[in-house]
């Protein structure tokens, strides 16, 4: 038999080249799909093995959010709409409604219904509806408001409601884990977790009134608009604070930080509001001011504490005291107080005809007075400085400016009709301050008048610079006034 050799080799190359295509499909080239169950993703085992500390920690934000969440309402409200333009003698867009709608949050404070929110959140409101986590609505009434806290209690008809736990915000600590709970951005039940980065916040001109109460709590766990009267809770669960407003930068959202009411002022307001309607809060009748190392040094406390007090409030519970301008509070209640919105916030929880005891500093000594707390007047005003004295003679037409440069600032003598214009009978008028000098850094300005230095009335300029001539390397303390009547102390370093 004739073997066909040109065959045989024809068929090892054919079948050398099936095996080496074969082994190119298996291999890296990918043509062949491996099945679902040989792929593999990621690593076999995590990088960290989380111990039972690091465990515990994370289950407890997870058991709050589970927790506190059902006690977190969605307020949305009709309110009339505010007209930018009112001012201007035409606006294009005046067909536009006549209402507007918005939202915020609130928690939950009883089973039967009442629910604690901003002011803010439903002033000016015509309608509002809550939407529980459990997806149920509600039309709600407004039971009463307190704009100088920007709190409100509003009301729903249901019962056997979830209700939040309202902690002591007094024990806060500024770095403890907090987390913020409400409906930011008409996004429901959002929870987001951060620190205490600060206390006792205030003069943030987030309310705009004299009387208002800025005591917040600063944390940068994000609040946005829309988390509004919701909560802020500890990590055991318990309400620390009512959400209430963010720093941001013209785009009205978080940018790093937010505030929070102390629920223990909140309670106290709830609780008024509850049972009457409104808040039935108490004043010492004083306008006050916070003590920096100059007025420390010019009064001679150790270091700068306390409240001083710049003016006493006719008709208010003060007035009936022995308290006097430039008495430094230190306590109240046995409680230290170190800034103006402290004070304010710890009055603001007591309701009037409650007395409270103060320590002050007068004249190097501790002394102990008691005040009844005095409902508000909204027509009593702060004291004169002092009685204007017509038999006063005219300073004014003499050589009477002198500059002291040692302290950056230029003073003369009143004229009799600025004495009258300021109600005065003593004083000196400051005519220049020149920047970045001790007079500017304690916001001395043109136009205002200087009434008193240490304690006794300012008759003339040569008396007030024989005053500075003698505190040199001391300070001396200054009660100023302005053309409105509005007084205050100050204290001046002197320099050697």
């Amino acid at each position: 038999m004739k073997v066909n050799k040109k065959g045989i080799i024809s068929a090892i190359l054919l079948v050398s080249i099936g095996i080496v295509f074969g082994a190119l499909l298996v291999s890296g080239f990918g043509f062949v799909r491996p099945g679902l169950a040989d792929i593999n993703l990621g690593a076999k085992i995590p990088p960290v093995n989380l111990d039972a500390d690091a465990t515990s920690f994370s289950k407890a934000f997870i058991e709050v959010a589970e927790k506190v969440t059902p006690a977190i309402v969605q307020i949305t409200v009709v309110a009339e709409r505010e007209n930018p333009h009112e001012d201007f003698f035409f606006f294009p867009f005046k067909d536009l409604p006549e209402e507007q709608r918005g939202s915020g949050s609130g928690i939950i404070i009883s089973e039967d219904g009442y629910i604690l929110t901003n002011n803010h959140v439903v002033e000016k409101a015509t309608k509002v509806t809550v939407n529980l986590a459990d997806k149920r609505t509600f039309d709600a009434e407004v039971v009463g408001t307190d704009p100088l806290t920007d709190l409100a209690v509003i009301k729903i008809d249901a019962k056997n409601l979830t209700v939040a736990y309202l902690g002591d915000s007094d024990n806060l600590k500024v770095g403890q884990w907090v987390m913020a709970i409400g409906n930011p951005l008409s996004l429901s039940s959002t929870v987001t977790a951060g620190i205490v980065s600060a206390i006792g916040r205030g003069q943030l001109g987030l309310i705009r009134d004299s009387y208002g109460v800025e005591n917040f709590i600063q944390t940068d766990a994000v609040i946005n608009p829309g988390n509004s009267g919701g909560a802020l809770v500890d990590l055991s669960g318990a309400v620390v604070g009512v959400n209430s407003a963010i720093a941001t930068r013209g785009t009205g959202t978080y940018i790093g930080y937010g505030f929070a009411i102390p629920i223990n002022l909140a309670k106290t307001v709830a609780q008024e509001i509850i049972a009457y309607g409104k808040v039935n809060r108490g004043y010492i009748g004083i306008n006050i001011g916070e003590v920096d190392n100059a007025i420390a040094k010019s009064v001679g406390l150790d270091k700068p504490r306390g409240i001083i007090i710049n003016g006493i409030i006719e008709g208010g519970a003060a007035s009936e005291t022995d308290l006097k301008s430039g008495d430094i509070i230190l306590k109240i209640d046995g409680k230290e107080v170190n800034k103006p919105n402290e004070l304010q916030s710890y009055v603001a929880s007591k309701t009037a005809g409650t007395t409270v005891k103060l320590t002050i500093f007068r004249d190097g000594k501790e002394l102990e007075r008691k005040v009844i707390l005095k409902p508000r007047d909204e027509k009593t005003k702060a004291e004169p400085v002092a009685k204007k004295d017509n038999k006063d003679s005219d300073k004014g037409g003499k050589k009477d400016i002198i500059s002291l440069d040692n302290i950056g600032m230029t003073v003369r003598n009143l004229t009799q009709k600025e004495k009258d214009t300021y109600k005065v009978s003593d004083g000196i008028i400051i005519t220049d301050v020149k920047s970045f000098s001790k007079a500017d850094d304690q916001r001395l300005f043109k136009g205002l008048v200087i009434v008193e230095a240490d304690r006794k009335p300012v008759e003339d300029v040569e008396q007030f610079r024989k005053l500075i001539d003698s505190r040199k390397g001391s300070a001396v303390l200054l009660k100023v006034q302005d053309a409105d009547g509005n007084s205050r102390f100050v204290g001046l370093e002197i320099p050697e």
